[in-house]
């Protein structure tokens, strides 16, 4: 079997990963390779491989949820549900370890002027957008972590600088160090991204990475070999996490690629937020 991408983690660290899945299209999908009968044993097969501790997907149908929970095996459980009212359509679960993580709380809010109200869009948004907000409590170390996954708009570069400052306001308002991942739909370093990070409140992984296990492939890669350039896909923390490794799996599986996108990954060192043993006791 082939190594993990980068690495065993630590028993400090947190494997942490954001992938696009590409919703299910149906009789629809073009290419074959895009066809979600042909992905789902690639993508079940990246997710055994790889084991993430958190894995935060967009575009997910509630039918692809179901598969990417059944992917990851019993102890994982989800938050988050689709963006339009009911609940329904796709969304930004984000699936976790609960034998790694205890859940203290989770929302989902819509990224517009009425946060609070279901599938509400502003700032000329094709579709209804949202971030899915969980806190949790590191088992092993104690430590504090927020955990924030969202897809912004893939028209609008009005709706989405508005849509990442929504998304900033999020994280420069939890109460314990943030990791965000998600598909911003825009390169790193531009506007969305400098909006998420004003303030220094969160900070690119990729970059923060102490060490790098794979070239700065394109993340939308669109089922071809790996090239380097836009990386639109990522995972930002707060600047008190420490970024152990990054990389970008470009791996193939089963013959092909799970998505038309390629996940992103980090190992984050949860020891900084360590609680000593007699304040848990």
């Amino acid at each position: 079997m082939t190594a993990p991408l980068l690495g065993s983690p630590s028993t400090t660290e947190l494997h942490v990963m954001t992938l696009n899945i590409r919703r299910d299209l149906g009789a629809l999908a073009w290419p074959p390779a895009d066809r979600w009968s042909v992905r789902r044993p690639r993508l079940t097969a990246l997710l055994r491989a790889e084991r993430p501790d958190i894995l935060g997907v967009q575009e997910a149908l509630p039918a692809q949820a179901a598969e990417v929970s059944a992917a990851l095996g019993p102890s994982f459980h989800r938050v988050g549900h689709g963006r339009l009212a009911g609940p329904r359509g796709e969304g930004c679960p984000l699936f976790y370890d609960a034998d790694r993580l205890e859940l203290g709380g989770w929302r989902q809010v819509a990224l517009s002027r009425t946060p609070d109200r279901p599938s509400s869009r502003s700032w000329l948004s094709v579709s209804p957008r949202v971030v899915v907000e969980a806190s949790f409590r590191d088992r092993r170390t104690g430590a504090a972590l927020t955990v924030l996954n969202t897809h912004l708009d893939a028209f609008s570069p009005w709706a989405r600088l508005r849509q990442a400052q929504a998304v900033h306001d999020v994280a420069a308002a939890a109460e314990s160090p943030v990791v965000l991942v998600g598909d911003f739909n825009a390169p790193a370093g531009t506007a969305p991204w400098c909006a998420v990070e004003a303030d220094d409140v969160l900070r690119d992984s990729w970059t923060a990475a102490v060490s790098r296990r794979t070239p700065a492939w394109s993340t939308f890669a669109g089922y071809r070999s790996p090239r380097r350039g836009r990386r639109i896909d990522g995972i930002l923390t707060s600047p008190a996490l420490p970024v152990r490794r990054a990389g970008i799996n470009a791996r193939q599986y089963g013959g092909g690629w799970p998505s038309d996108h390629l996940a992103v990954q980090a190992l984050i060192d949860l020891a900084h937020g360590a609680i000593p043993p007699e304040e848990t006791a």
